[in-house]
């Protein structure tokens, strides 16, 4: 008797815990980022995610190089900060994401404002031009003969 009650113990032990992982959570990460005017092209981290307004999932957080490039207007890139939300720290991150049953959406939007491209007076975009012009004609150093020129030096 003893024995069949600890089998029955266990077994609903066991369906406790297999039901329990069936109702396990999850969190949903994802950001938006905005431009003023919009449709510029939008660079997260070196990858190219489209056309503004621009939408992301991720995973981890952390901090964004966010690049944003229109015609006509000047290219701007931040570094934008995420983060984490007060339930989404080391010591909670197990229970939020694995025994919570409910989904978790963080959802984040970032807006900037592009400033119209302005073209340089053309008295320093002339100067440029020459100092550049100047800077290749200066002949380079003559290379050493013997060993160390054919080593480079």
């Amino acid at each position: 008797m003893e024995k069949l009650r600890a089998n029955g113990q266990v077994r609903a032990a066991f369906l406790i815990l297999a039901s329990a992982s069936l109702l396990s959570g999850c969190v949903e990460r994802r950001y938006t980022i905005r431009s003023d005017p919009p449709g510029a092209t939008v660079i997260v981290n070196g990858e190219e995610i489209g056309p503004a307004p621009a939408s992301k999932s991720f995973v981890y957080y952390g901090d964004r190089e966010i690049t944003l490039m229109l015609d006509g207007y000047e290219t701007k890139t931040v570094i934008q900060p995420i983060n984490a939300p007060w339930w989404d720290n080391y010591v909670t991150e197990f229970f939020t994401e694995n025994i919570v049953p409910v989904s978790l959406r963080d959802e984040r939007e970032y807006k900037y404002q592009l400033t119209p491209a302005q073209s340089p007076p053309q008295a320093d975009l002339r100067d440029r031009a020459e100092g550049l012009r100047s800077e290749a004609r200066v002949l380079p150093k003559p290379r050493r003969g013997g060993i160390l020129g054919w080593l480079g030096f």
